[in-house]
């Protein structure tokens, strides 16, 4: 059975970068079938896992070419480890509701059936801190099961990641979607794996993986690769190896308990976030 996963986070906390690394992991270390659908606007959640290749999008193909056009071969690319991508993409600038396309996009797919039975994972790569319906699409609708957080130890991260739990709630009955737990992407800020823990534990969930940071990242970045494509035997590759491998045998899902704004305004203060 295929788990669909829905991947939120702050705008620039690392949450494609993340989810890439993921994915590779997952494909790399354990054989996983994966496919990557990106919904946000920039379409970048997949060019490590294709090389820097810039991807035709859905939106972009149905303005360029109109609806008829559009095909699971036109627009779903293979990248490293066999991994599927897709991208949204968004409206023109100024015009239009990225939202929507997030929408249109994944209905189109689906139809498509480019979710095939076979795949082992399929990831939503979403941008979190937008308040959009168009971007709680893949909760709202029960396109993804799953919910994993990226976030860190600094304080518009947590406010984002709080407000994104408060957004999953509102569809948590209905869909069905459950919180996998928060993925801390660090930041090195003084206390981060403590106040990590105490926040995750305040919203009734587990902090699913710390991950360290390490410069290699970027060295791979710059070579347009995942890290384990770049040196899958360095200790980054192995941080990752460990995330996908909680994913897989992770059982702990949970509706959460967003904080009030008064209780996160406590927490960041008892770690001298607002200093």
């Amino acid at each position: 059975m295929t788990r669909k996963i829905a991947i939120y986070g702050k705008g620039g906390i690392g949450k494609s970068t993340t989810q890439q690394n993921t994915a590779a992991a997952l494909a790399y270390f354990f054989g996983k079938k994966v496919l990557i659908h990106g919904c946000d606007p920039k379409a970048d959640c997949t060019r490590l896992i294709l090389g820097g290749k810039p991807q035709e999008t859905v939106l972009d193909t149905i303005r360029e070419y109109g609806e008829e056009a559009l095909t699971v071969d036109r627009v779903v690319k293979t990248g490293f480890g066999g991994i599927k991508c897709v991208e949204s993409g968004g409206p023109e600038p100024g015009v239009g509701c990225a939202g929507r396309g997030v929408i249109t996009a994944i209905n189109l797919m689906e139809e498509f059936g480019a979710y095939s039975d076979d795949l082992d994972f399929v990831f939503f790569d979403v941008l979190g801190d937008v308040v959009c319906g168009g971007f709680a699409m893949p909760v709202r609708e029960g396109k993804a099961q799953e919910i994993y957080i990226v976030a860190s130890g600094e304080m518009m991260a947590l406010y984002a990641a709080n407000n994104i739990c408060r957004g999953m709630i509102k569809y948590a009955e209905q869909s069905g979607v459950r919180l996998g737990g928060i993925i801390c992407n660090s930041r090195n800020v003084d206390g981060e794996k403590e106040l990590m823990t105490e926040f995750c534990a305040k919203i009734g969930t587990q902090m699913l993986h710390y991950i360290p940071r390490d410069n290699i990242v970027q060295k791979a970045e710059f070579n347009r690769q995942t890290v384990t494509q770049f040196d899958p035997e360095c200790n980054q590759a192995q941080e990752y190896k460990e995330l996908a491998r909680k994913i897989i045998e992770n059982d702990m899902f949970v509706i959460p308990r967003p904080m009030s704004m008064d209780e996160m305004e406590n927490l960041v203060v008892k770690y001298g976030l607002l200093n």
